[in-house]
């Protein structure tokens, strides 16, 4: 197998549009030092409706961090567009942020790029010890039998938002369970003059967290047992085909929607514009666009039959965001105060409340902030029905190729061009054959 090292400079070099030059702490021993004990630089993912909410969000706790410690944290806040590509420069570069946010998702093959420090039992102790997260979270933390490469930040898990006055007007009683009901729900809303469906057709990670799920209702996986890439299997073409068909043939996603990337369908579904959203702990991001809690309603992801729970069951991946330290920065001790600060129940508390997430620290979830019917929601939906995405070596190619592939699709059923099994099958085919040789 290539290693992520290699694969990184390719992904890096085909988007170079995209990749900027990483700043901050970090030497280029590929060793950590505190040679520079009174700054760090944090690479935080934005997580609200916009950046300028994400540091309005930040700042206050990063001064917090400054008054307990001395350490002033330089903040940048990356828009999920750029992460990724920003990360893997940075890992071949050498030169990048002390620490940084990444998807969770991403756990494993950064871990393999050897470039971040591994969070073995003595590091943990410095932040009060692994069995402080729950288990659902630390699953997504890197590869099975090593040591994680990121702590748990902040979890979520997908849920679908539905708007009550457009459900009443067009006579519907309760949201779907299953996709047939969505289907049928949708052709009502339409019928009233409203969008049905809202859905990010042009970004690669929600294309991904979809069809991933699609795959598992299927019983399909997109990897082998001993994790080469079987993108092409009967299941996760009748997966990917499903989702797509949302819009291609069932025409509950609107064609516009083939276009979207950056949480336009979010800003739709908030102005009243689209009747349901499946979307990620999604409360703090509608209520900055302006919607009132009690607007909307809040229930499970469907399913294909009966209700969410394990297996073909499965209604969600467990989406989150680790935070993970550059191994070669130049404050060692400091960004290790830093996890332990951003961890601490107090922060978690005051974080995840800020973006409607859950608390990937056990004694911080049992708050009774965390107990409203959302996030009853969307932790019942961590605990029972969330599944973990691949935590695989190759997972972040994985996320780009096969992606792409549902972009494309999009795109296809948008200008009205048919798609079919053999089409579906041929977009994962070139997919596949992206992926790093075994």
């Amino acid at each position: 197998m290539r290693s992520i090292r290699a694969a990184a400079v390719g992904a890096v070099t085909m988007s170079l549009a995209l990749a900027a030059t990483a700043c901050g702490g970090g030497s280029s021993t590929g060793g950590g030092s505190n040679d520079s004990p009174k700054t760090l630089t944090y690479w935080a993912s934005n997580q609200g409706a916009s950046i300028a909410i994400d540091k309005k969000v930040l700042q206050p706790e990063l001064e917090k961090f400054k008054k307990q410690t001395g350490i002033t944290v330089k903040l940048e806040v990356v828009p999920w567009s750029d992460l990724l590509n920003r990360i893997l420069t940075a890992t071949t570069s050498g030169q990048g942020p002390d620490v940084l946010n990444i998807g969770n998702t991403w756990s494993a093959s950064l871990q393999a790029t050897g470039a971040f420090l591994p969070w073995s039992t003595a590091n943990f102790a410095k932040i009060g010890g692994k069995d402080r997260f729950v288990d659902s979270a630390l699953g997504s933390t890197g590869a099975t039998g090593k040591d994680p490469a990121a702590v748990p930040l902040y979890s979520m898990a997908y849920a679908l938002y539905y708007n009550k006055q457009i459900f009443a007007d067009a006579g519907i009683s309760q949201p779907p369970a299953t996709w047939a009901e969505l289907v049928a729900d949708g052709k009502k809303i339409e019928a009233k003059g409203k969008q049905a469906l809202g859905a990010e057709g042009a970004n690669v990670s929600e294309n991904i967290h979809h069809t991933f799920v699609f795959a598992k209702q299927h019983g399909a996986e997109f990897f082998t047992a001993d994790g080469k890439a079987d993108f092409t299997n009967d299941g996760v073409v009748a997966a990917v085909k499903q989702y797509v068909d949302l819009m291609a043939k069932d025409k509950v996603i609107p064609v516009g929607n083939a276009e979207y990337a950056q949480n336009q369908s979010v800003s739709d579904f908030a102005k009243g514009k689209t009747a349901m959203l499946m979307w990620q702990s999604a409360s703090a991001n509608l209520k900055s666009q302006g919607m009132s809690e009690s607007s909307y309603g809040i229930a499970p992801i469907p399913v294909q039959s009966g209700s969410p729970g394990t297996g073909v069951q499965t209604n969600s991946m467990v989406a989150g965001i680790n935070l993970a330290v550059f191994k070669n920065t130049n404050n060692l001790d400091g960004s290790t105060k830093f996890v332990k600060f951003m961890t601490s129940d107090a922060e978690q508390k005051i974080l995840n409340t800020a973006y409607s997430s859950i608390p990937p620290v056990k004694t911080a979830q049992e708050d009774t902030a965390f107990n409203t019917p959302a996030n009853a929601v969307l932790k019942n939906t961590l605990a029972t029905s969330a599944a973990a995405l691949p935590q695989v070596a190759d997972e972040s190619q994985f996320e780009t190729a096969v992606g792409t592939a549902v972009k494309n699709l999009f795109a296809d059923a948008a200008a009205g061009r048919a798609v079919t099994t053999a089409s579906v099958k041929a977009e994962l085919e070139k997919a596949q054959q992206q992926m790093p040789a075994k």
